[in-house]
């Protein structure tokens, strides 16, 4: 067929698509000024209820002791083969079973592991990386730098580069959405997936668009697209978004220690240390609309009934695009969303039940 006759064939098609990312994006950055409105009062309020910490963030000097626990494991620094980056990481278990990686969310960094860094250690090599653009790791600035082709290569360079051929890949939240992705990806590399909290992107889509309730559950996301306003909303009356998101006696994580949570601020609170975390959320947007993906990976699912970002509906919806007997998922009850840190020894007790047949 001739190409001019092809062009004109699908010109309906590429003109709809146009539109119908046009219209996206315009309900997009609606959506963002107003939570920007909303969170710029929710700042400012924190701002005149403790007015002596001032309107600004303040960087830490000393580094929280718990970050240098040495029944975590060992701290290093590993260059990406393809982008030269350098990634730090914890690792424990060295020559003691398979690789089990852990990919941490937002806002979080490799701590949010210190509980299965300690069960996991004596069956695998656990390695908790700190991602891209999350202190100490190398941070890049520009948007671009964060689109999910990129995060993949990182994610594939960590695991070759540490010396397997693949792992048990396990991710929380923003890490979860990560290993999804890379399940899809590089399905070689994966031999068992365990996710919580985190739907695949395509099916987190096509539920959004369903499930209002979902959208608005979501409305954080919507702030994170503008540029520079975020970081100062976060940083506001020294970083009080992140310490209730961190530390809220219902929403947060539970038993959480004033020096855990510094342990997870540190890094946000170095100079350009929200920009990299933000530019993830930035590229969400960038591949709309996702087409949907049979899933196959044998994969464990846990998710917090009471989680306050992501709806339970979530979990069905995900089964039904996977290929039958391949998922195993669990419904917390009155769980939240931190669910490694909230619930470990229950989170524990379906791993190893999960991955025994990998020991034997």
């Amino acid at each position: 067929m001739p190409e001019l006759v092809v062009t004109a064939l699908l010109a309906p098609s590429r003109l709809t698509l146009k539109l119908l990312r046009a219209l996206m994006w315009s309900l997009v950055f609606s959506t963002a000024l107003v939570t920007a409105a909303v969170y710029g009062c929710i700042a400012l309020t924190h701002v005149l209820c403790r007015p002596r910490r001032g309107c600004c963030g303040h960087s830490r000097s000393v580094v929280p002791t718990c970050l240098s626990d040495p029944s975590l494991g060992e701290h290093d620094f590993l260059t990406l083969k393809s982008s030269g980056l350098r990634l730090h990481y914890v690792s424990a278990g060295r020559g003691n079973g398979p690789l089990m990686l852990f990919l941490h969310g937002f806002p979080e960094n490799w701590f949010s592991w210190r509980y299965q860094l300690r069960e996991f250690q004596s069956r695998f090599h656990v390695v908790a990386v700190d991602l891209r653009g999350y202190w100490p790791s190398d941070a890049p600035r520009k948007v671009d730098c964060y689109t999910t082709d990129l995060l993949m290569t990182d994610i594939q360079d960590v695991i070759q580069g540490l010396g397997y051929s693949k792992c048990v890949l396990v991710g929380h939240d923003w890490g979860g959405l990560l290993a999804w992705n890379f399940s899809i990806y590089y399905p070689a590399l994966v031999e068992r997936l365990v996710v919580s909290s985190a739907p695949p992107m395509s099916v987190y889509q096509d539920y959004s668009l369903r499930h209002i309730s979902q959208f608005f559950r979501s409305h954080y996301v919507f702030l994170f697209q503008l540029p520079w306003l975020p970081e100062k909303l976060l940083s506001m009356s020294d970083f009080q978004i992140l310490k209730t998101t961190l530390s809220h006696r219902k929403t947060g994580i539970p038993h959480l220690t004033p020096n855990e949570l510094e342990a997870f601020l540190y890094g946000f609170t170095q100079p350009g240390g929200l920009v990299g975390p933000l530019n993830y959320y930035r590229n969400l947007f960038r591949n709309f609309p996702l087409e949907p993906q049979e899933l196959s990976t044998r994969t464990l699912l846990l998710w917090g009934e009471k989680d306050t970002y992501l709806e339970p509906g979530l979990v069905g919806a995900t089964s039904s695009r996977f290929v039958p007997g391949r998922l195993e998922a669990h419904i917390l009850p009155g769980v939240g969303h931190w669910v490694p840190q909230s619930n470990p020894e229950e989170m524990h007790q379906y791993m190893w039940t999960f991955l025994q047949d990998l020991l034997d």
